[in-house]
């Protein structure tokens, strides 16, 4: 049996050095403070927040939520109040604990998230993560995600006004996300996440209606977790920055396949709703997993697979 010392689960992201793998997935955590009665935030590599915005956002009209088999669709339509009651209220809140703070950024224009990022250079903030499956406003509504030279043009962009590493979160709704994610790589992404939600559909039968307001919405949870660890893997071999892997992980099974698929980092997010103790418990099985296994440093895991 090995002594808990000796075991190493500190990945580093572009620099910044997280005690473990394990973080929350954007909008699945609020910014930490709902779930702290539960989570010990200082047992997580890493806080990441729901997507922020330059104004408040209020969100799309409900129904906004609806549980599918092995999952759930969402079209909350990245309801926040805005960057500048973020810092004056849930920055405070984060800095309490000893965790890494990732702030997610959305926009409907590249000056929309330009000008998050410039208010948040001088906060206290590890990393942005930039959320490219908003719609462009400007270009008729497709994402910024799903064409090449709008991802590489938005990093670019972007990391002219960034003073911390930029993640670039991509969206899996494309042909090849490998294109994605190297438009990316170009651009001066420091880092990658992915997946984001696969766009689906339920139709509520009795009232012979759509079950989302908005139609269409966002399909997290276990069911996307097969694709999520396939495109995480091709991402992997296409690009030379660290990946943030999520898309379906429950608990740290799941999170390993990510790990041993190439990713550095992992999010949990759908099953903090399940489940409010997912990421501790996931960081927990995850030093259980590499005692059982005689494995001291985490990176003997991370890409294992060829």
């Amino acid at each position: 049996m090995m002594k808990k010392e000796t075991l190493n689960l500190g990945v580093s992201l572009a620099g910044v050095e997280l005690k473990n793998p394990v973080m929350t997935a954007s909008g699945t955590f609020g910014s930490g403070a709902e779930y702290s009665e539960f989570v010990d935030l200082n047992q997580l590599g890493a806080v990441v927040t729901k997507g922020v915005a330059n104004v408040p956002w209020p969100g799309n009209p409900t129904p906004r939520i609806a549980e599918v088999y092995g999952g759930m669709l969402n079209a909350i339509g990245l309801q926040n109040p805005g960057m500048e009651m973020f810092c004056k209220r849930d920055l405070p809140f984060l800095k309490k604990f000893d965790t890494k703070v990732i702030v997610n950024v959305c926009g409907k224009s590249t000056k929309d998230y330009c000008e998050v990022v410039e208010r948040l250079s001088d906060e206290p903030v590890d990393l942005l993560e930039i959320n490219i499956s908003c719609p462009n406003v400007k270009e008729g509504g497709i994402a910024f995600g799903q064409d090449p030279k709008a991802v590489e043009a938005i990093t670019r962009e972007v990391k002219k006004y960034a003073k911390q590493p930029v993640i670039m979160k991509l969206s899996p709704n494309v042909t090849d996300i490998t294109e994605m994610a190297r438009a990316a790589e170009s651009g001066g992404a420091d880092v990658l996440s992915l997946i984001n939600t696969l766009t689906g559909m339920k139709i509520d039968i009795h009232r012979r209606t759509f079950a989302l307001a908005n139609k269409t919405g966002g399909m997290s949870g276990p069911a996307v977790k097969p694709i999520a660890v396939r495109m995480v893997y091709q991402v992997a071999q296409a690009v030379n920055v660290p990946i943030i892997g999520m898309g379906g992980i429950s608990n740290a099974e799941d999170a390993l396949e990510f790990l041993m698929a190439g990713a550095t980092a992992i999010s949990i997010g759908t099953a903090n709703f399940v489940n409010p103790y997912a990421t501790v418990e996931a960081v927990h099985g995850i030093e259980e997993y590499m005692r059982t296994y005689r494995i001291s440093d985490i990176h003997e895991l991370i890409g294992a697979v060829q």
